[in-house]
């Protein structure tokens, strides 16, 4: 999944609605950023647990996988 934002004055950005409801980001969530040699931007939530996370890269079409089938 690729989107694109702007980086306002302030050195802020929104994060684009798509990924926000994919990864169900609520206010007051917590992110790390890690910049990788080839100048990649990794960002990871601090405030998800894995089974807050479950289910969230699927389509909404698709059953969601639980913890349990994932770790077969």
């Amino acid at each position: 999944m690729s989107s694109e934002s702007t980086l306002t004055s302030k050195g802020q950005t929104t994060i684009p609605k798509e990924i926000r409801d994919r990864l169900a980001m609520k206010a007051g969530d917590r992110m790390t950023f890690t910049l990788m040699p080839d100048a990649t931007v990794v960002m990871r939530l601090k405030s998800k647990s894995i089974t807050e996370l479950e289910g969230a890269l699927y389509k909404k079409s698709r059953k969601p996988l639980s913890t349990e089938q994932l770790s077969r």
